[in-house]
């Protein structure tokens, strides 16, 4: 999986969590695909982790040990910031094709399956609170911690949730794609704030230009 990075400075560890999952929010660490303005936000192996912690997939101290593991050890950067990357692009080019109300693709589904399949062999079922969950050790399965939770996330979401919730945002150049919560499935954009007032300026100006 090659992505062209941007120039632009990383936000991975700042980027808005709008997607309603967390599979979608990890889908959404690159901005304006397909446009000049498109933006890579996982442009080195720290990135990932600095979203994990972020996103709070990993716990600050963890995070902070697995960016010291990757400074020694090239390798695992590597194979880190590449399977990150394939799954991404799985999570969103699905999450795309059920925002436009089509069948995701089979490949990017079997794909997805493979990932978690590779990442539930390291996890371990654990007590939490009420009931058990999967659970990875960062030191003993680096990739699979910070992978894992995301991928659940993902095969959680197709397999239980409502599909026509997943959308994909309708702001010009973004792409952004989210988990609609509303009651009558309303929302339009990632952020109304952002893309959904842009789209309220565009109009403004497009009558002002007519009058």
């Amino acid at each position: 999986m090659v992505i062209e990075p941007s120039n632009a400075v990383s936000r991975a560890s700042s980027l808005t969590l709008v997607g309603g999952e967390l599979a979608f929010d990890f889908a959404n660490t690159s901005s304006g695909r397909g446009w000049p303005s498109f933006q890579e936000h996982l442009q080195r192996p720290r990135d990932v982790v600095d979203w994990a912690r972020h996103a709070r997939v990993l716990p600050p101290a963890d995070a902070e040990a697995l960016i010291a593991r990757l400074a020694l050890e090239p390798a695992l950067a590597a194979e880190l910031l590449e399977r990150a990357l394939e799954l991404r692009e799985a999570v969103y080019r699905i999450a795309r094709e059920l925002g436009a109300r089509h069948a995701p693709p089979k490949p990017e589904v079997d794909r997805l399956s493979a990932i978690y399949a590779d990442c539930i062999k390291r996890a371990h079922l654990a007590p939490d609170e009420s009931r058990f969950a999967w659970s990875w050790t960062p030191a003993e399965s680096p990739v699979e911690a910070v992978l894992g939770p995301i991928a659940l996330s993902a095969l959680t979401t197709l397999a239980q949730a409502d599909l026509t919730r997943v959308k994909q945002c309708q702001g010009e150049k973004c792409g952004w794609v989210f988990f609609d919560t509303t009651k009558n499935k309303s929302r339009r954009w990632c952020e109304m704030e952002v893309c959904g007032n842009r789209a309220k300026q565009r109009r403004h100006v497009a009558r002002a230009r007519g009058a």
